[in-house]
């Protein structure tokens, strides 16, 4: 029916319960063709809401929320899963249905694993020493061609059985992964050097493994070392609930020695056990192939050049295939040694040549039936993306509506990634966070600690697990903060641990009051310290960002660590001139009064607290 809304405008409106479903980054004329509205007139309806848009400017969730309440309507945004599945619903490709024909026709497949560990621990010795020791390979003087995957041969209980190692450069490249909703790995091999012991990359790289719920071996390397120590390795990792079988749990450990190629039949037995207990593996090999493309790049002779792991089915050559805005028809493929194949099974790793565009890391991959459709979902896909990257922004779970989530019953835990300029002070935080007590109905998990500056990695599984980043006395580290904001990441600075706990316990109890913000101004960077007897220490700096004003709150960054907080510009010069303010790109002179911790290479942070009003 057609009623007045605000303005005199003519709108049809819901019944309060109408549910209109709209993907991420839709336009007001999306929402007007689901209402059968006319789109000039919800930008009229919103600008009488205090909101200026345009027809086909992409909105975002709560622009909508606030419009389809106005209306009578309930607006329920589709995931980026659900919208991808609709839209290959759209070309006659049914997943779900293509999965429950599998069940029938399902045969065991190899395990898929990614090693893992602190950086110098030996994964790359481990993942050469495997490869060696794989004897049907043949490769003795011969040449690999490096394609980030590949398999080997290894005889368990007297059967042939085969195992895809994925190369991944770490754990951050398998978090990358999980961010773009591919679970690749089956299981996780935890490297940790038995001289060295658990070191900060190693309980990073166990975190994630343990958050994509993979099962995890450990292999205690470098056991050839005078002063190594295996034993102290198995007690460090019971603090991270992995208990060596020898000690009654049910981790696996295995002693190895990458360089002289110790124990790698022994670690390879282990992963084949793991996998029999733990999991089911499964798969059909006949039907068209689906998988994920684990890395990809621009080849100067042969173009967009992609290595997919078969996850089912089985690709051929000839294959039109997408993976992810990518497309293009399989030219040819060829294995980690560089020989050409014709198709691949599951758990197989091929080189695959032929897409039109790079596609990314962590994009799955399926093979349409023919190239005209090919096209066309890539195209799709494209636009969807590009619209989803124009809405404003992509919101995630912040401390103000945790208790409204909560309510709602979306969520019951509140993940957080703590990071710290001392362990210590990282230990004392977790340890009283998680002493709050805010009844059964929540919990609080911290999914990572570490030391340091906030890296791409922490905001990746931030994105992954709807985790808020606690950062104590610490920043962002360079180019992070614009991918924490494009994420839509919560990320909190303190540097006082009593006011965190204070906020995250607001938080939990809804109690949150007004408060400030940081606005940040601008950022120098400190290229000579002068010795003034008279003024103390003068920071000869070039604006790299922002501009840079005379009394205004500044804190100095060395390496990402805050070394010196709650500092005022007290003096501000270029040349020999007073100025009030230095714009980017000019060098100036900063004086901090009193503070005289300066060196070459700090970085001045300075920013306003601005009163930021809950909502």
């Amino acid at each position: 029916m057609q009623a007045p809304s605000l303005g005199g405008v003519h709108v049809p409106r819901g019944d309060g319960k109408t549910v209109v479903r709209l993907r991420h980054g839709s336009s007001l004329n999306d929402f007007a063709d689901k209402i059968d509205a006319n789109p000039a007139s919800l930008v009229t309806v919103l600008f009488h809401l205090g909101e200026m848009a345009t027809a086909t400017q992409s909105l975002d969730e709560d622009t909508f929320g606030t419009l389809a309440a106005e209306l009578g309507y309930v607006v329920e945004m589709v995931s980026a899963e659900e919208e991808d599945r609709e839209l290959l619903e759209a070309f006659d490709i049914d997943l779900e249905a293509e999965a429950e024909e599998d069940e029938a026709n399902l045969q065991p497949r190899p395990p898929v694993v990614t090693v893992m560990g602190h950086v110098d621990h030996g994964k790359t010795k481990l993942l050469d020493a495997i490869r060696s020791t794989d004897v049907v390979a043949g490769e003795a003087g011969g040449i690999t061609q490096h394609i980030g995957a590949y398999q080997v041969h290894h005889e368990h209980e007297g059967t042939d059985r085969v195992l895809t190692f994925v190369d991944t450069p770490g754990h951050e490249a398998f978090t990358a992964m999980r961010a773009r909703g591919a679970q690749v790995t089956d299981i996780a091999i935890l490297v940790v050097a038995a001289d060295d012991g658990v070191m900060p990359q190693t309980i990073e790289a166990l975190n994630h493994a343990q958050s994509a719920g993979v099962p995890v071996v450990v292999a205690v390397n470098k056991v050839d070392k005078p002063e190594a120590n295996p034993a102290k390795v198995r007690q460090q990792l019971t603090e991270y609930n992995l208990v060596a079988e020898e000690y009654g749990g049910d981790t696996m450990f295995v002693d190895i020695s990458a360089l002289k190629r110790q124990g790698i039949d022994e670690l390879l037995e282990a992963v084949l056990l793991t996998a029999d207990a733990a999991l089911e593996l499964t798969a059909n090999p006949d039907r068209e192939a689906r998988g994920v493309a684990i890395e990809a790049n621009l080849d100067k002779g042969r173009g967009a050049v992609a290595t997919v792991l078969v996850q089912t089915g089985t690709l051929r050559v000839g294959d039109a295939i997408v993976a992810g805005t990518a497309h293009g028809r399989v030219r040819a493929m060829f294995d980690e040694h560089g020989n050409e194949v014709t198709e691949a099974g599951p758990a197989r790793p091929v080189l695959v040549l032929g897409l039109t565009s790079v596609p990314s890391a962590g994009d799955s991959f399926l093979v349409a039936p023919d190239d005209r459709t090919a096209r066309q979902i890539a195209e799709k896909r494209e636009a969807a993306e590009r619209a989803a990257l124009l809405a404003k922004r992509r919101k995630r779970i912040s401390l103000e509506d945790f208790t409204e989530a909560l309510e709602q019953g979306k969520v019951e835990t509140l993940n957080l990634v703590l990071k710290g300029d001392v362990s210590g002070a990282v230990e004392a935080l977790e340890d009283a966070l998680l002493k709050i007590d805010v009844g059964d109905e929540v919990a609080l998990r911290v999914i990572h600690r570490g030391v340091g500056a906030i890296t791409q990695n922490d905001i990746n599984l931030a994105t992954v697990d709807s985790a808020i980043i606690i950062g104590f006395n610490v920043r962002y580290a360079e180019r992070v903060e614009e991918l924490a904001e494009r994420e839509g990441v919560d990320v909190r600075f303190y540097s006082v641990i009593y006011q965190a706990i204070e906020e995250v316990e607001a938080a939990l109890k809804g109690m949150l009051n007004p408060e400030f913000e940081e606005a940040r101004l601008g950022t120098a960077e400190i290229r000579e310290v002068f010795r003034s007897s008279k003024f103390g220490n003068i920071a000869g700096s070039i604006v790299r960002s922002g501009e840079i004003r005379r009394g205004t709150k500044a804190r100095v960054l060395r390496a990402g660590t805050v070394v010196g907080d709650n500092l005022t510009i007290e003096s501000l010069r270029r040349f020999k001139d007073d100025v009030t303010e230095v714009r980017e790109g000019y060098e100036c002179g900063i004086g901090l009064g009193t503070f005289n911790d300066l060196q070459e290479g700090d970085t001045i942070e300075t920013f306003e607290l601005r009163e930021k009003p809950r909502t």
